[in-house]
This record gives structure tokens, C-alpha cells and sequence, in this order.
């Protein structure tokens, strides 16, 4: 192989590299709508989430391009974001920007000729994240508000795609699920920067320990009981309502990892690497699958 094939096999991985991959977890939310719109699962529908899914990865994907363009000369002094491709000198700079400013245009535009109103959550979803990496990042509460609202806007993408309505009850418990996930974030970095963590985010100055626990408090009991009243309200089976010690299960579970682990900081990797939780989340699908399949 000759060194400029090599070159060009090291930027194209670089460039894969700076799309995150490993995040794109966090858009399963997208397959929510099917799994609770049971009767509307045919091979169209899983085909249109599916596709919907790949392209609200890739719009996400450009939004962290974007960040290590800017972030890239602070992430050359940073321990672990020295590796990142621009910032290692993997992907040149330029190049990044203008594979993201491309692979946008390209995305967005395949999710405007699927569904127009896709489009535009996608268009939303980019420019909430860009918004968030400039600016609400840093104003207290707002900064893990939208966290969340970047969950809710995923869910409501997934209804949209194969055209079902959803109820209120469902949109609470994903903002409040979000808040959850993203409030327990906010404690592992503040956790982590007690034991001294070189740089930090300076929004990390406004909380405590003790603020983000009776966030938490608050947020858990809120989810719990706005589940509880989606399984009975949502104009669906009653039957949903076995899946609700699932539920609580699994977030005690989470607060157990985030006080007694010190975990949280990536709710993608504790949902693969902590095997209770992930039993939870395939039981709780299957029980609703099952549950729809039987009572409906």
C-alpha cells in the first residue's frame, strides 16, 4: 500500500471517527413510537425508523464535528481529547469542516424528501445542539433542560416518521426520563472534578452535590408517577401498568450506579456495560411487545 493510499484510508477512518458512533445509542429513542404503536410495526414502518434513525445520527454527527473544530487547540492540552482526529492531527481541520458542512446538506435534505416535518426536527435538533455547544451549556438548569429537550425532539421524530400521534403522558416521561439521565451527568463530572479533573465546565461552578441530589429526588418521583399514570391514561391496554416496577427498578438501579459507583457520566456506556441494567431495558421492551401482542 502506498503512503498516500494509506494517508487517505487514515483521514477517511478520522473522519467516521469524528461522527461518534459509539453516541448514536442515544437515538434509539427513535424506535419508541413503534414499539408503542404496536399495530403500525410492518416492514415500511421499521424501514422508515431505521432510515430516520441513521440520519438523526449523522445530523448529530455534524454537531460534533463542529465542536472539535472549534474546541480543537483546547483539546490538544487535554489528556484523553488529545486522540480525537483534528485534534491528533489525524483529519486536517478544513477537511473536517467541509465533510460536516456536505454530509449536513446531504442529510438534511434526504430527511426533507422522507417527511418534511422530519426535516425540520432535524434542522431543530442541529441547531439546539449547536446552540447548546456556544452558549446554554453554560447557564445553570438550562444547559440539562436541554439535554432533555434533545431526547424529547428524538421522540417526537420517531411519531412523526411513521405518523402517529403521541399522548402528553409520554412526552413528560421522556423530558423527565432525560432529566434524570442528564442531572445524574452533571454529578458524576462534579463528583469527578472533587477528586481534581484538569479542565472543567465552568457551568459545573453552579451546582452541588446536594442540589443535583434533591433535583434527582424530585425528577424520580415525577417519572415514576407520570409512567404510572401514562400506563393507565394512555388509551391503551391497562395491562402496560406490569411494566411499572421495570421502571422503578431500573432507576433505582441508575441512582444505586451514580451514589455507590460514582457512574453516570456516560448513560450510553453504563446502559452496555452494567448488565442489570441492560436485562431491564430488553425485559421492558419484550413485556411490552408481549403485552400489546396479547391484550390488544
Amino acid at each position: 500500500m502506498s503512503s498516500h493510499t494509506a494517508g487517505t484510508g487514515n483521514t477517511m477512518t478520522g473522519l467516521f471517527k469524528l461522527l461518534r458512533p459509539k453516541q448514536w445509542t442515544k437515538n434509539l429513542l427513535l424506535f419508541a413510537a413503534l414499539l408503542f404503536s404496536f399495530e403500525e410495526i410492518r416492514s415500511e414502518t421499521i424501514l422508515s425508523t431505521l432510515l430516520g434513525f441513521i440520519l438523526f445520527s449523522l445530523v448529530a454527527g455534524c454537531v460534533y464535528i463542529l465542536n472539535d473544530y472549534v474546541d480543537r487547540d483546547r483539546d490538544r492540552q487535554h489528556p484523553v481529547k488529545q486522540f480525537r482526529p483534528i485534534a491528533s492531527g489525524q483529519v486536517q481541520p478544513a477537511y473536517a469542516l467541509l465533510f460536516g458542512i456536505i454530509l449536513l446538506i446531504l442529510t438534511v435534505g434526504i430527511a426533507f424528501v422522507m417527511n418534511p416535518l422530519f426535516g425540520g426536527l432535524c434542522i431543530v435538533y442541529f441547531l439546539l445542539n449547536v446552540s447548546y455547544s456556544f452558549v446554554l451549556k453554560h447557564l445553570v438548569i438550562v444547559d440539562m433542560m436541554t439535554i432533555a429537550a434533545g431526547f424529547v425532539l428524538r421522540a417526537i421524530a420517531g411519531g412523526v416518521l411513521i405518523h402517529v400521534p403521541f399522548t402528553p403522558w409520554f412526552l413528560i416521561c421522556t423530558m423527565l426520563l432525560s432529566l434524570f439521565l442528564a442531572i445524574g451527568k452533571r454529578r458524576n463530572e462534579l463528583t469527578l472534578l472533587e477528586g481534581n479533573t484538569g479542565s472543567h465546565r465552568k457551568v459545573l461552578d453552579n451546582y452541588s452535590v446536594t442540589l443535583l441530589d434533591q433535583f434527582n429526588t424530585i425528577v424520580t418521583t415525577a417519572t415514576i408517577i407520570s409512567y404510572s399514570l401514562f400506563t393507565f391514561t394512555s388509551d391503551r391496554t391497562i395491562h402496560l401498568m406490569w411494566t411499572i416496577p421495570l421502571v422503578i427498578y431500573g432507576m433505582f438501579r441508575y441512582l444505586y450506579l451514580i451514589h455507590m459507583k460514582n457512574q453516570g457520566g456516560s448513560p450510553d456506556r453504563v446502559l452496555f456495560e452494567d448488565k442489570p441494567i441492560l436485562v431491564t431495558v430488553i425485559l421492558y421492551v419484550v413485556s411490552v411487545v408481549v403485552i400489546f401482542a396479547i391484550f390488544e
